[in-house]
């Protein structure tokens, strides 16, 4: 009587520590919330430092260099770049949606224009000016001059009112709505924050010092903080109670790096 009491409580406890083990796999491999901000947090990083590093390589936006493998290089790297952008704000702004109000909302959705905006002319600088350099120099040379400053021969339509207009609205009004977001919503340091207000206004005050390409030094105060504000939402552990698990009578905390 004993030992079948014995084998049946074995058998109990060893059904309890598979269904945890399995409990526990469940919970690791489930997509959750805080692990895609938490992933979203990575983006952000990856673009504030290409945000970076792309301003260093870049060559110089003159006709001649749209065929060059330089050229392309960039501009693979840019597009890459809107896109982890696109990610990351996307969980800033999530992290902090209930604290950051209209203000923020407003600034990550003008904000996110401005990268969409960016990754739809990178597109077309990676894929189509190079055929356009051969088959249609002057409307290459024209829409190089959209970035440089340059006067075009022939007419763009819309297009430089619109890159003028992603750049104010969606880049600097956006970037600063959303930075003084971020130091309100006291959730990822303030510090930072700060220093992406900033640098994204700066070189509206330095515009007649600093001509292209040398303003694309002002890329590196706002990449950093992006890179960050990434890392600081990457690297978040918060504590969270997870549900009981089957043989068990009272919930489990556990520490995670969610967020």
């Amino acid at each position: 009587m004993n030992t079948s009491r014995k084998t049946t409580i074995d058998e109990a406890g060893k059904l309890a520590s598979t269904n945890r083990q399995t409990a526990l796999k469940e919970s690791k491999m489930k997509v959750t919330a805080p692990n895609l901000i938490r992933w979203a947090g990575l983006s952000a990083m990856a673009a504030g430092i290409l945000f970076i590093a792309i301003q260093a390589i870049h060559p110089p936006d003159v006709l001649s260099s749209v065929t060059t493998a330089q050229w392309a290089t960039v501009h693979y790297l840019s597009i890459a770049m809107d896109i982890l952008a696109l990610l990351g704000i996307l969980g800033l702004y999530a992290r902090q949606v209930e604290k950051s109000g209209w203000l923020g909302l407003t600034g990550y959705l003008l904000f996110s224009l401005f990268w969409a905006s960016s990754l739809a002319s990178h597109f077309i600088e990676a894929l189509i000016l190079p055929l356009l350099a051969t088959n249609a120099p002057k409307l290459a040379e024209g829409l190089v001059g959209i970035v440089n400053g340059a006067p075009s021969e022939i007419s763009l339509g819309a297009l430089p009112a619109v890159n003028m207009l992603a750049g104010i609205v969606g880049y600097a009004l956006g970037g600063l709505l959303f930075g003084i977001a971020i130091f309100r919503a006291r959730i990822l340091p303030r510090w930072v924050a700060g220093l992406l207000a900033v640098g994204i206004v700066l070189p509206f005050f330095t515009q007649s010092l600093v001509q292209h390409p040398y303003d694309r030094i002002f890329a590196v105060p706002v990449g950093l903080a992006l890179a960050w504000l990434g890392y600081s939402l990457f690297s978040e552990r918060r504590v969270k109670v997870t549900e009981p698990l089957p043989g068990m009578g009272s919930p489990e905390l556990s520490q995670t790096g969610a967020d």
